[in-house]
C-alpha cells in the first residue's frame, strides 16, 4: 500500500521529492485499528493543486493494483455506486491542499441512512476475517448515529 501512495503522489511530484513522512504507523479507533503511513512530494513545475488530487483517485491504496484492472473488478462485482465512499475530504486554499481517504462513510437521504465500509483483500485473506472487519468499521458509523439521535432527543 505505501508503494501505491508513492506511485499515486509521484505522478504530480518533482522528481527525487517524493518522501514517506511516516511509515506503517498504528492507528487506535473506536472499533478497529489501522496502519498508516504519510507521504509527501514537492509538486512538479506546471502542476496544480487541482491536478494533484485528481492524479491520486482513484486511489491506489484503496483500488488496489494494478489500478485500471482493480477498478475493472470493482465495477464487475459491487453492486452499488461509492458515492463520497473512498472519495477526499479536505481543504484547497489559495497555496496549500490537505486531503484524506474517506474510508467510512454514512450518508443520510430521505430518513434512511446509508453507511459503506470495507477492507483491503488481498491474495492470503481470510473472508470471513475480512467481513467482520468491514462489520466492525460499519459499526462504529451505526453506533454513532445511534448516539445522535439519543443526545437529539433529549432536547
Amino acid at each position: 500500500l505505501l508503494d501505491l501512495g508513492r506511485n499515486d503522489v509521484g505522478r504530480v511530484a518533482e522528481i527525487g521529492t517524493v518522501s514517506v513522512k511516516e511509515q506503517f504507523t498504528v492507528e487506535r479507533y473506536s472499533h478497529v485499528m489501522h496502519i498508516a503511513s504519510h507521504v509527501e512530494g514537492k509538486l512538479a513545475p506546471g502542476k496544480d493543486v487541482v491536478e494533484a488530487l485528481f492524479s491520486g483517485f482513484p486511489a491506489g491504496t484503496v483500488s488496489g493494483a494494478p489500478k485500471v484492472r482493480a477498478m475493472e473488478i470493482i465495477d464487475e462485482l459491487e453492486v452499488s455506486r461509492r458515492g463520497v465512499y473512498a472519495g477526499a475530504v479536505g481543504y484547497i486554499s489559495a497555496n496549500a491542499m490537505d486531503t484524506c481517504i474517506a474510508l467510512r462513510t454514512a450518508l443520510v437521504k430521505d430518513g434512511t441512512m446509508y453507511v459503506q465500509a470495507g477492507g483491503g483483500v488481498v491474495a492470503d485473506s481470510d473472508p470471513e476475517f475480512e467481513w467482520q472487519e468491514t462489520m466492525s468499521k460499519a459499526r462504529a458509523l451505526i453506533r454513532a448515529a445511534e448516539e445522535a439521535i439519543r443526545f437529539a432527543a433529549r432536547g
